[in-house]
Parts: C-alpha cells; sequence; structure tokens
C-alpha cells in the first residue's frame, strides 16, 4: 500500500512555511485556528461582494451587460501572523487594483474591511494591520488553477478540456516545471465514481528540496461532490 502524506507538511522549514504564523497555548489552540478561518472568510466575501456591487452599479450606468466576475482568480491565499498585540494580513492576489478598489468611497473599504474582520477577534486588544501582494503569475498557483477549474465544471465543459486548458495557462508563462491536476468523484455525472488525472512535465513528490505547491479543492455539483487536487513543481533549491 502507498503511504501518502500532504506535500506541504512534507517540506515545512525546507521549501514551505505555514499560512498562519502564531503561538498559542493547548487549550487555546481550537479557538486560533477558528479564528483564522473567521478571518480568511470575512475577507474574500468583502471583497467577492464589493466587485460584484461596483459592476452591476457600471453596468447600470454604462446600459451594458456584461459577465459579473467571481471571485475566482482574485485572492490566491491569506497569511496570518499574529503577535502579543498586532495580527498581520498579508493578501496574496492577482488581482492588481485590489489596492485602489479598497481604497474607495468615503469612508474608504479598508477600513470597512478592518471593522468586519475584527468582529470575529477573541481579544480587542489587537491592531490589525492589512497588506496586499499583487501576483503576476496568478496560474502558478494551485488554488487559482483549482478554481478556475471547478468553475468550467460548473459551466458543464468537459473535464478532459478543462484540465488540459488549466495544464496550458500553467506552463504557458514558464513559471511551472510540472504540473499534475487530478479530478475524483462522479464526475460528469456517472453512476460510479472514479479518479482521472493528467501530468505536465516533472512533480517530483519524494524529492524534499522540490518546491511543490499544492491544492486540495472541493466543488459541488448536481450529482454529487467532485475533488480536485493540484501539483505544481516551480523548481528545486
Amino acid at each position: 500500500m502507498g503511504q501518502k502524506i500532504n506535500p506541504l507538511g512534507l517540506r515545512l522549514g525546507t521549501t514551505q512555511r505555514h499560512h498562519s504564523l502564531w503561538f498559542a497555548e493547548p487549550k487555546n489552540y481550537s479557538k486560533g485556528l477558528q479564528e483564522d478561518q473567521k478571518i480568511r472568510d470575512c475577507i474574500k466575501n468583502f471583497v467577492r461582494d464589493c466587485i460584484k456591487k461596483d459592476f452591476v452599479r457600471d453596468c447600470i450606468k454604462k446600459n451594458a451587460k456584461k459577465n459579473i466576475p467571481s471571485d475566482e482568480t482574485l485572492i490566491s491565499r491569506i497569511e496570518i501572523q499574529k503577535s502579543s498585540d498586532v495580527i498581520k494580513v498579508v493578501i496574496y492576489t492577482s488581482f492588481p487594483d485590489l489596492p485602489k478598489f479598497l481604497r474607495k468611497g468615503k469612508p474608504q473599504r479598508i477600513k470597512e474591511l478592518k471593522t468586519n474582520v475584527e468582529k470575529g477577534f477573541h481579544s480587542v486588544n489587537h491592531k490589525l494591520n492589512i497588506a496586499i501582494t499583487i501576483i503576476t503569475k496568478p496560474y502558478g498557483q494551485p488554488t487559482i488553477v483549482a478554481e478556475y477549474i471547478a468553475k468550467q465544471l460548473k459551466e458543464r465543459v468537459a473535464f478532459r478540456k478543462v484540465m488540459k486548458t488549466a495544464i496550458e495557462k500553467s506552463i504557458a508563462p514558464g513559471n511551472t516545471k510540472g504540473i499534475q491536476v487530478q479530478i475524483a468523484g462522479r464526475i460528469e455525472g456517472k453512476e460510479i465514481a472514479r479518479v482521472e488525472w493528467i501530468r505536465e512535465g516533472r512533480v517530483p513528490l519524494q524529492t524534499i528540496r522540490a518546491k511543490i505547491d499544492y491544492c486540495s479543492y472541493t466543488v459541488r455539483m448536481v450529482y454529487g461532490v467532485l475533488g480536485i487536487k493540484i501539483w505544481i513543481f516551480a523548481g528545486e533549491e
């Protein structure tokens, strides 16, 4: 039997690091995890809702019909760093205008976002800092690739075509040396669940010094739940 392990957990301390950096007593550890999840959900929902409202407003003014963008390809990941009195949140996004977007309005949206996030804190003695990092090559991030595949599957695009297109988008910029895409479940509504996967280039999962970015994503379809896994090999250190 093959023994499976999370590629990120295997490489912690070598090529990977935690997305949440903080220390807590054992009795408060679960509260810290729940707080991190609330912060991430609050930020993603706030950005998604604001962008949809802006696009609807622009379409009404111009009397035009446009597809309202979803939150896919916007936020890749959110890192949280906690100290005794400061909580720093780093948003990694492929949306280059997000910093300008959050400074719009009176009062600025960034202040409204901080207020919403602070409501989920267990302690009121923390100061919140939000930083934004722009990703120049979004399809080099496994989360964005997985969300793209999920969106296409919901639109009833053939799964093999979706997997090949996602690989082409990831390999084309030259920022990845290999990628593996896997979809599991009742694919296309078949009664028997199965696993389908495609690999392009090298994906050395057993090499510790290899920089592997991994993502596990769940998409709910009409006929059931599908699981999407992405492995992206960026190089060796």
